[in-house]
């Protein structure tokens, strides 16, 4: 039987509650939900890249890409990436900054599943996303 990993980037703080940033058993791993904190300082706290979503949108790929790569995984193995927004006004904007990062990735592979929904994130979090990737070893 496989063996359960945590998986913890040195950019990231450690989780607010009893949960790992990543968990890879197998050929599985799973991001958990990810959100536009720059990376961690010691003695600091979290602090957002920005008040812009664009801002934040692309800290928060940094960091699911921060520990896609720690767990062995690149994008081209994500098979399914779900997207939090706080609001609805912001889909067009996140789809079009989304759309160019990924471009500008070279993905090899189709583009990843994806959902979005609207939820309440903490005061100043715009956006949030998970991802699970599925490696070849």
């Amino acid at each position: 039987m496989t063996e359960k990993v945590a998986i913890v980037p040195a950019t990231h703080t450690t989780p607010p509650a009893k949960f790992s940033h990543g968990v890879r058993k197998g050929n599985i791993l799973q991001v958990a939900g990810q959100v536009g904190f720059l990376p961690a300082e010691e003695g600091k706290p979290p602090t957002t890249a920005g008040p812009t979503l664009r801002a934040q949108t692309l800290q928060t790929f940094a960091n699911v890409k921060a520990i896609l790569e720690e767990g062995g995984a690149t994008w081209d193995d994500v098979m399914m990436m779900r997207v939090y927004l706080t609001d609805v006004d912001h889909f067009a904007e996140m789809n079009e900054i989304y759309n160019a990062y990924f471009e500008e990735q070279g993905l090899k592979a189709p583009a990843s599943a994806r959902t979005t929904v609207y939820v309440g994130l903490p005061k100043g979090l715009l956006i949030e996303i998970d991802a699970l990737a599925v490696l070849d070893a």
